[in-house]
């Protein structure tokens, strides 16, 4: 009897483990069907200064046309880009129909904070996708594969490394030409 309840007990786990697992599944589908918010906000923390981290996100999207900037709210947002060309090119090979257009925008919000006693940048990324697979449909949201939103985040935290380096040498320089000034 003491060696059917350790089989129990796994057969318990695994049962709870693949009804979790379904669940979840389920949840998406729901929200797909009933054409909820299926937009997911991806974000990260840099251990800088507000002024750096607000360049630098205007440095990493200088190729998007800016449509709102709010420095003081730290909100910026950019214009509709139209990208029916890569959407198909992609979901050609997963056997996908093609779209009529495709669209998309990014919403950034960089705030103030602290980690661990220091101060510090949280920077919010969100990418709104949109597409019409014909005339008649309208445009609709699709969830995206986070590779543009994880890119962002990733150019973002590159700009900050160069800049803080940039700031750091540019100090040891000024301190070591005051240095030899004072001889």
């Amino acid at each position: 009897m003491l060696s059917s309840r350790p089989i129990c007990l796994i057969l318990a786990v695994l049962v709870w483990g693949a009804v979790g697992a379904l669940n979840g599944g389920c949840v998406s589908a729901y929200k797909k069907s009933v054409g909820s918010d299926t937009s997911q906000v991806f974000r990260r923390i840099y251990l800088t200064d507000f002024n750096t981290a607000w360049q630098s996100v205007r440095d990493s999207l200088q190729n998007s046309p800016i449509d709102i900037e709010v420095r003081d709210a730290g909100y910026l947002q950019t214009k509709w880009t139209d990208n029916t060309s890569e959407k198909n090119f992609t979901d050609s090979f997963a056997g996908a129909d093609a779209y009529l257009k495709a669209q998309y925008r990014f919403r950034v919000t960089v705030a103030k904070g602290f980690y661990n006693g220091k101060p510090s940048i949280k920077v919010s990324v969100q990418k709104d996708q949109l597409v019409q697979r014909d005339v008649l449909e309208g445009w609709k949201p699709v969830e995206t594969d986070s590779y543009d939103e994880n890119t962002l985040l990733y150019r973002i935290g590159r700009i900050i490394l160069i800049k803080t380096k940039l700031a750091q040498i540019e100090e040891e320089r000024s301190k070591r030409e005051m240095e030899n000034s004072e001889f």
